[in-house]
């Protein structure tokens, strides 16, 4: 192994990981709370590949520009999560839909999960 090989992340095996869904439910609160505005986008960032990440910081930038046009304060968002539905489509990979209802509307939050140096980390995101 070179030394490379040696310091790059290494995949970790679903076996080796913690259960996904405390996890899932955490990351869906804070990224909701974080296009509210009422959370810091860096308090979630170790739970986030560099892409994923500047996506978050993205849609969390646009979404602050939005609020500001329009006037409105950041309020703390209000929802109930309806529904989680998980796969593992490969060893150490984790796709899961968590469905999540507010007062106004009722979302589906798509995250993919992979077990990278023994712990999960969101690789991709999309809300619907």
């Amino acid at each position: 192994m070179t030394p490379h090989e040696y310091f790059a992340p290494q995949p970790t095996s679903t076996s080796e990981l913690p259960d996904p869904v405390p996890l899932l439910r955490s990351l869906t609160h804070g990224v909701l709370e974080v296009l509210a505005g009422v959370r810091e986008v860096d308090q979630l960032a170790r739970w986030f590949s560099e892409e994923a990440f500047r996506s978050l910081v993205t849609r969390a930038n646009l979404s602050a520009r939005a609020r500001s046009a329009r006037g409105v304060a950041p309020a703390r968002p209000t929802f109930e999560i309806r529904a989680l539905r998980v796969s593992e489509p490969l060893d150490g990979v984790i796709e899961a839909v968590v469905v999540v209802a507010g007062p106004g509307r009722t979302r589906a939050v798509a995250v993919r999960l992979e077990g990278i140096d023994r712990r999960w980390r969101a690789t991709s995101l999309a809300i619907l």
